[in-house]
């Protein structure tokens, strides 16, 4: 591959194609650019786009000309509008740019003429291996439906998923005066429409909703025109009664684009063509802009283009697979926007508003303090009181604020007896300021355990050791609550501890256990294969579970948690995964659910009326064929209405072929469906690790209480800590008087120099 790419092929005409042309040129004016585009210079699709401050400050940087025409065209506004059931509600402080597409486009076509670069438009790009051929690189900016992506599809490996919505890009002449989204309940379902002005006369309309309502509203029936005139008459009055007008536009389901590669040789991917984001965060002009700046920084910066292109990758990839998560959440709460819509008027902005994560409720505090009090006061919140620290009863147990520590196994005990380090780990969490303290998973019997370090609560002896510990946070941190989680490894039990290799079995030396599940289907390759189950062994576990809830009243604990999760042995009934039996309690979700239910029934009945007891599940095995939503909401349903006071809601470890979709926060959306379908009190957990973050998911109505495990772990005080840290000083996170006096951060040294006070000429 050449040293230095002079001889450069763009195809795609559009803004990152144009802007990644303009800027080649600009850094190498020896260097020949040729961009083909099939369409006319002006045929475009869509109406206005949305830049942000940090894309027009990487755009003012890299090239002051473009960044000029672009500053005397923008229209600037900074509120968002929410119109839900004939209320508007209005947030500040967001400040946006947008500017007409075409008038983008025209931007870039007098800067790359300006500088030199062969536009061809109305002209086929040639094939691309002819272009790989005859250039030092090829730039594919070809779109959504890359041909380029496709002809290297060996190698690109790109995912493509359509999703449920169906939404057409439409414009209005009005301008709005602001970023308006409104919600319409139609007798065929809910519809919605997004909008926001490019220009003092026009704004950028989409309007979007399910599948079946676009059905069942007759639009599939329409041609374009009509359709655009009846979705018109839905939103009239937030038109003004003005028509909409289209521009090559069609009803489209949006096309999430993920590849593991973005180059091959000398061909490099870029916007579209590389991955797409969701319109309802606007991001898709704003990558392939910042895509394009990238593309021609790292060329310009390094010494061969085969560098270059990895460093490209290497830059980009986090900031696109960010983004794609937060399109990704926003995409999905307005697939399920119905669920909300019974949302206190408030609160129902509020969630919209931060349904991506990007917006939460410390900056939006911060953008519109007026609206974010307002949905506080709504909420309930005393004055000066964050959403975290608003207290929440399960039956008789009213726990102080909202933060769980998370059941985490130590690993730590000896024959199952809690020592020691138990006493300090629990302990400590508790002084630290949580409203509940979970235990890890106590086991109801020796053959129960996952390794030889769990602990249990199958013995006396274990007993008093729980009773211990239950007393020292009674007395040393009241006010915390303190809840046992039970639970039976099943088929992941007889394994090393943690660190010697997580879920790995047992040497062969070692005294290993017989492993009972409800299939004999080992966890993973080199496992122990499980014994299924008889309908007498299912007796005497279902009695081991009793004993042990038994020996839980006693120890003195506030809460019970059954774990009905991660592919422990109640968690292997639930998945059709992992159970595969032929009697009453397999087959269908029903009979899967029979032996849980049981174990539930018989642990509620001996388990104290006013202490509440939880239900932790996985409401997803990320693999094919496993639990589905539905099941989820299934099975929340089922043990709410044999008592359960609440639903933890995790994710996974059932089968080792999962395939998780990680992110910030990325089990909520499970617990916020079940919530919302069910009426359940939720607990939501997974990668939830700032308080930000549980302000948030309390405020937007997502979940009743939030789980965090391992920012407990890096900091034993982590409550308290977010209290101080929010200025919050109330009844929801108190101070051991121990600690009253390290209750404010502590002072550092000054890091800054002192800025010069007078500069004279030389």
């Amino acid at each position: 591959m050449s040293t230095r790419a002079q001889r450069v092929a763009v195809i795609g005409g559009g803004p990152g194609g144009l802007y990644a042309a303009a800027l080649l040129k600009r850094l190498a004016p020896d260097r020949t650019v040729t961009l083909w585009e099939r369409n006319a210079p002006h045929d475009t699709f869509g109406f206005g786009v949305v830049l942000s401050d940090e894309t027009l400050g990487g755009i003012e940087h890299a090239d002051p000309v473009v960044y000029a025409a672009l500053k005397d065209e923008f229209v600037r506004w900074d509120d968002i509008d929410v119109v839900h059931r004939g209320v508007r509600r209005t947030s500040g402080g967001h400040g946006f740019a947008a500017l007409g597409r075409r008038r983008l486009l025209e931007i870039l076509h007098e800067r790359c003429r300006a500088l030199g670069v062969d536009l061809r438009f109305r002209t086929e790009a040639p094939p691309v291996d002819v272009l790989r051929a005859g250039h030092d690189l090829v730039i594919a900016a070809d779109g959504v439906r890359s041909r380029t992506r496709e002809t290297y599809a060996d190698v690109f490996r790109p995912r493509v998923e359509e999703h449920r919505n169906r939404y057409i890009w439409l414009a209005a002449d009005m301008a709005f005066d602001a970023f308006r989204f409104e919600i319409a309940e139609t007798g065929h379902g809910v519809m919605q429409l997004h909008g926001y002005p490019y220009s003092d006369h026009a704004s950028t309309v989409i309007v979007e909703m399910r599948e079946e309502v676009w059905r069942a509203a007759g639009l599939a029936d329409l041609d374009v025109r009509e359709s655009v005139g009846r979705v018109a008459e839905v939103f009239t009055d937030a038109l003004g009664g003005r028509a909409l007008r289209s521009n090559h536009s069609s009803w489209l389901t949006f096309r999430t684009v993920v590849n593991d590669r973005w180059s091959h040789g000398n061909c490099v991917l870029i916007g579209d063509a590389a991955h797409t984001a969701h319109f309802s965060i606007g991001s898709g002009t704003k990558l392939a802009v910042e895509d394009a700046l990238a593309l021609a920084a790292c060329l310009h910066e390094h010494p061969t283009t085969e560098v270059a292109l990895k460093a490209y990758e290497a830059e980009r990839r986090p900031v696109v697979a960010s983004t794609q998560r937060a399109a990704r959440a926003s995409l999905e709460w307005f697939e399920d926007l119905a669920r909300h819509l019974d949302q206190p008027p408030r609160q129902f902005a509020f969630n919209l508003l931060t349904r991506s994560r990007r917006v939460t409720h410390d900056n939006l505090r911060l953008r519109d303090a007026r609206f974010t009090a307002a949905v506080e006061e709504e909420f309930g919140c005393p004055a000066g009181t964050p959403p975290m620290f608003t207290p929440f009863a399960l039956r008789g147990l009213r726990l102080r604020n909202r933060v769980v520590v998370s059941p985490m196994d130590m690993y730590s005990a000896t024959d199952g007896v809690p020592g020691d380090f138990h006493l300090v780990h629990l302990g400590a969490r508790a002084l630290g300021g949580a409203g509940l303290v979970m235990t890890e998973m106590v086991c109801v019997s020796p053959e129960g355990r996952i390794t030889p370090g769990c602990a249990g609560l199958y013995s006396p002896e274990q007993g008093a050791a729980w009773r211990r510990i239950t007393e020292f946070v009674h007395t040393r941190a009241p006010g915390t609550a303190i809840g046992v989680q039970l639970g039976h490894a099943g088929r992941k039990g007889s394994t090393r501890l943690m660190w010697e290799g997580i879920d790995e079995p047992l040497p062969a030396s070692e005294d290993n256990w017989p492993l009972v599940a409800a299939s004999p289907l080992p966890y993973k390759p080199g496992s122990q294969t499980p014994r299924e189950l008889t309908h007498r062994e299912l007796v005497c576990i279902r009695a081991e579970f009793v004993s042990a809830a038994r020996r839980a009243v006693s120890a003195g604990f506030d809460l019970l948690e059954l774990h009905c999760a991660h592919g422990y042995l109640l968690s292997g009934f639930l998945s059709p995964l992992t159970n595969r039996r032929r009697d009453a309690y397999g087959g269908p979700l029903e009979g899967r659910l029979r032996f849980p239910l049981e174990v539930f029934d018989a642990v509620r009945e001996v388990w104290p009326d006013d202490r509440p007891m939880t239900v932790r599940i996985s409401a997803t095995d990320w693999a094919e064929g496993g639990t589905s939503a539905e099941d989820a909401v299934a099975t929340a349903r089922a043990f709410a209405a044999h008592g359960a006071d609440a639903i933890d809601v995790s994710t996974g470890q059932v089968v080792a072929g999962e395939q998780p979709a990680y992110g910030r926060s990325y089990q909520v959306p499970y617990a916020d469906r079940i919530r919302g379908e069910t009426g359940v009190p939720v607990i939501a957990v997974g990668a939830i690790s700032s308080w930000d973050d549980v302000n948030s998911l309390i405020l937007a109505g997502r979940t009743d209480l939030c789980a965090l495990a391992r920012p407990h772990l890096y900091d034993p005080n982590w409550t308290l800590h977010a209290a101080a840290e929010q200025g919050y000083t109330g009844p929801g996170a108190p101070w051991p008087r121990q600690y009253r006096a390290g209750s404010r951060p502590p002072r550092t040294g000054r890091s800054d120099a002192p800025k010069p006070r007078l500069t004279l000429p030389g």
